[in-house]
């Protein structure tokens, strides 16, 4: 990596860790101007002398970004035509740019291009000083082409480019996370923190480049071919065409223009044979191939994909040729457009009827007769996905299904040469499916609606049910040291340990030792543990051992260093007497007849147990092949020299926290409903080291046989959200949103298992392999699983992923009542009470007992202004549930509908 890339790197992840947020690199420099940045003056001696062209193509490029940005901010509020004006302009700027870049590659991969050029054109996207981070979100495709052409390079040279290009684009990704998370509330600071960030959101870079541009010096640019671009045929020749809103309703068709793309093609036919999801594809004829001056055909690369897309049960059809503005062709070149790429599709096999879809929408009479007489049927759009201009795939797909459920129908427009546009679609599909809409495909002349069979999935089946036959677990926890310093949430963070053990995972009461501040000393914590290694327990049982509290190192003579968990009566000066050292743990672990025993350790300086390795073997036969084997393992919350955070949400350590998260559900990586202690240190590692100065460890004891201790996770009681359901804080919210995003960030996957890397006990890296390949427990479980994670997310404020799993839910099971109202309260939540009305009358049509869903409805119906309906659920919600705190206020309204004694709905 370059000394540029990595500054640039480094300096965007230590944004992203910090702060959440994204610090941008400069702000611009006076004396820019609208042609867009200046060159420093270094790199403007070193462009002159190795490749000026590219330098300054990729500048062009530049500004055709920050325009689109500027043009297509808050286009949604405009007034339709002048929004329709920006759309029209804004898919100009666009096409610019695609043929900008292409345009560039072409030259950058010339004959006679040196790779220096390209090295100096990767200088300048990276550490070009008078950029912002987002600025360098214009050179994403860019960059991915490079490191395809560039990862096949025979020269080393190349090579070292295309990993330049490839480290370049992660930290993209990152860019672009970080602007979807800057909406999320802010993350305060940790105790032992002390550092405050300034950063820089997306609206200042907005309001930034509206210092160099305007949208209405744009579309004063573009006046002059404005009304080329948003030319339309007459009304009696527009008859003819195909429009989105001649579906039926609840019928919608996805449409894909500009391919085929070499990767992004390919995806999206594998999301769309997931969900049984027939589509359209228009294509670019110069993406297929070319034609020659006397007809001849020649098939690129791309009719290849063509193919694949027809082998997989959908249409091809004709965009143009080149993506030019047809309004403004004369005759013959639309007819040579439209004639040339029908020929190639030809050649790569499509038959049927054929269809056309002008570039930018934009045709005249003249050019849809032109290809009327070719035998092309136009086709249009009525929902635009606007994935040319949108970044964030949740944006996306929060506009189409905000479209769709306006319109109740529709042909979308999508675009399958984006990397946003693969990961929106599933969102999209996922809630079309839940919502009951059908997808139309055109055959014969006419919209067919297409029979969508189950969707695929596996036949594995894991049972948890008598892993252990009792449970035992140790909890310590001290903040009133008698010598060392004083803590302030070690003794809330065991109580709430053993609250969990007791309430989510069986742990009988009588089972579980709980030792806080003076009961905790060396004496009493050795005592504990040698009586659990007596008679109490047997052969098939699991021990849990958790201490809070201080935690030193001390270095022996030999120079090994040994750590130390510190008692409450703990002098400062003699560890080795008063302190219980890690080995004397690992012998008492050995030393327990159990089969399974799990130590974790949240403890400043707690590393340094010894390690033979960890990671369960990952087989269907797991619980079987788990029984059998012994298992000792240990998980600590730092290494030597690192002090943990003490102070994080709820008033627990941010070790403590995550770990509670984890066991919540969040570390079951495969959905079987068991959390194994790899799992748990595959979710808690890398997410606590992303927000404290402190790496978790993780490792197995001595006397281990590779055996897992195994949480089983059972159904969360059943909990209807309504205006009493209890939140987390903000902080906590957007914390539990980032150990989330963390520890994803941090998992390699691999065919079955994530691989995720992190501390070992003996202070060295190692890789743990988690399962991730996904169990199916059935759809009953499955919707229970998704209803329980989506009430886990609303607790976390997280209103669009909660909304996510509860739609799963209901695609499991349609008739599951309680999802439905809890998806209700979602949408309530978002500010769309005539949604929320809609699925809480759905719940009451599958459930009328329920009495929230009542409460519900006449919440979202009053917020709609429609008092009259919300009066009747009322009356419905008393008469179900006339002890509850809101009966009276409701009663008082039913006998005096007037508004003095008009209720309030929950906030």
């Amino acid at each position: 990596m370059s000394p540029v890339t990595q500054s640039w790197r480094l300096g965007a992840l230590a944004g992203l860790l910090l702060a959440a947020g994204l610090s941008l690199s400069a702000c611009q420099r006076p004396g820019s101007t609208n042609a867009g940045p200046a060159l420093s003056a270094s790199a403007a001696a070193s462009a002159a002398k190795t490749a000026p062209s590219l330098i300054d193509k990729g500048d062009a490029l530049l500004a055709l970004h920050r325009q689109m940005v500027v043009l297509m901010d808050g286009e949604a509020a405009l007034k339709p035509a002048e929004r329709e004006a920006v759309s029209s302009v804004g898919l100009m700027l666009f096409h610019d740019l695609q043929k900008g870049q292409r345009a560039l590659v072409e030259q950058a991969f010339a004959k006679d291009a040196s790779l220096d050029s390209l090295a100096q054109l990767l200088d300048r996207v990276e550490g070009e000083p008078s950029w912002f981070d987002a600025d360098r979100l214009a050179f994403k495709d860019l960059l991915l082409q490079l490191q395809q052409r560039l990862g096949a390079s025979q020269s080393i040279a190349g090579l070292k480019l295309a990993k330049r290009a490839q480290e370049d684009l992660a930290v993209l990704t990152e860019v672009e996370q970080a602007y979807e998370r800057e909406l999320r509330d802010t993350f305060g600071r940790f105790a032992q923190r002390g550092i405050e960030l300034k950063r820089e959101k997306w609206a200042d870079y907005v309001a930034k480049l509206k210092t160099i541009y305007s949208r209405e010096q744009i579309l004063k640019d573009y006046a002059t071919i404005l009304p080329q671009a948003q030319a339309k045929p007459s009304a009696a020749k527009s008859e003819r065409e195909l429009f989105g809103q001649q579906l039926p309703e609840k019928t919608v068709l996805l449409s894909f223009d500009d391919g085929p793309h070499g990767r992004y093609t390919d995806e999206i036919l594998e999301i769309l044979q997931r969900y049984r999801a027939p589509a359209i594809f228009f294509e670019l004829g110069q993406n297929l191939g070319s034609v020659d001056a006397q007809g001849q055909v020649k098939p690129g690369p791309g009719s290849e994909v063509a193919k694949r897309v027809l082998a997989a049960g959908h249409q091809l059809a004709n965009h143009s040729f080149t993506h030019g503005l047809m309004s403004k062709f004369a005759q013959a070149q639309v007819r040579d457009e439209a004639a040339h790429t029908e020929a190639l599709l030809d050649k790569a096999g499509r038959s049927g009827q054929a269809l056309f879809r002008f570039p930018y929408g934009a045709r005249n009479d003249q050019a849809l007769d032109t290809i009327e007489a070719l035998k092309l049927r136009s086709m249009m759009w009525n929902i635009d996905s606007l994935d040319w201009s949108d970044p964030i795939p949740k944006s996306i797909a929060a506009r189409v299904i905000g479209e769709v459920q306006k319109q109740q129908r529709g042909i979308i427009l999508f675009h399958d040469i984006h990397a946003r546009t693969v990961q929106a679609l599933p969102l999209v599909l996922d809630q079309l499916v839940a919502e009951g809409y059908k997808f139309a495909s055109w055959k014969d002349g006419q919209f067919m609606s297409a029979e969508r069979k189950p969707l695929e999935t596996g036949d594995t089946q894991l049972s948890g049910a008598a892993l252990y036959r009792d449970s035992h677990a140790l909890i310590v926890g001290i903040d009133q040291y008698q010598r060392w310093p004083r803590l302030q949430h070690a003794g809330r963070d065991a109580k709430a340990m053993q609250e969990t053990l007791q309430t989510r995972f069986g742990f009988r009461p009588e089972n579980v030792k709980l030792l806080l501040d003076g009961e905790a000393t060396r004496a009493n914590i050795l005592r504990a543990l040698n009586k659990l290694s007596g008679k109490e327990l047997k052969r098939d049982d699991r021990v849990f051992v958790f201490f809070a509290g201080h935690g030193s190192t001390r270095r022996l003579p030999s120079g090994r260093e040994v750590g130390y968990v510190i008692p409450v009566d703990a002098g400062l000066d003699d560890l080795q007497t008063d302190a219980i050292a890690m080995p004397q743990l690992q012998e008492l672990g050995e030393a327990l007849p159990a089969k399974h025993a799990l130590f974790v350790v949240d403890a400043c300086y707690s590393g340094l147990g010894l390690t033979r390795g960890g990671g369960a073997p990952n087989n269907n036969n797991f619980i079987r092949d788990n029984a059998r084997r012994l298992g000792r393992q240990m998980m600590t919350a730092g290494g030597t020299d690192q002090q943990v955070a003490d102070d994080g949400p709820g008033g627990h350590s941010v070790f403590t926290w995550t770990l509670l998260q984890a066991l919540a559900g969040k570390a079951d990586l495969n959905g079987d409903g068991l959390i194994t202690a790899t799992e748990l240190a595959a979710y808690v590692a890398p997410a606590v080291s992303a927000v404290a100065h402190q790496t978790p460890a993780f490792g197995s004891l001595p006397g281990s046989e590779g055996g897992e201790f195994v949480f089983e996770l059972a159904s969360a009681q059943e909990q209807a959200l309504s205006g009493d359901s209890s939140q987390l804080d903000p902080q906590a919210s957007a914390l539990a949103k980032r150990l989330d995003e963390a520890k994803t960030a941090a998992q390699a996957p691999t065919a079955k298992a994530v691989q995720v890397k992190l501390q070992g006990l003996d202070g060295k890296e190692v890789a743990i392999a988690a399962p991730t390949a996904k169990v199916d427990p059935g759809a009953r479980v499955a919707a229970q699983r998704a209803n329980d994670r989506g009430l886990q997310l609303y607790k976390e404020r997280r209103y669009e992923e909660a909304e996510a799993a509860f739609t799963e839910a209901l695609k499991l099971q349609p008739r599951f009542a309680l999802a439905a109202n809890n998806l209700g309260f979602i949408y309530y939540k978002r500010g769309k009470p005539a949604e929320a009305a809609r699925w809480y009358q759905k719940a009451i049509e599958m459930d009328g007992s329920r009495a929230l869903a009542w409460l519900n409805l006449g919440d979202a119906q009053l917020q709609a202004g429609d008092e009259a309906a919300a009066l009747a659920a009322y009356k419905s919600f008393v008469e179900l549930a006339p002890q509850h705190a809101r009966s009276a206020e409701l009663r008082a309204w039913i006998a005096q509908p007037d508004a003095a004694h008009q209720p309030k709905p929950a906030a």
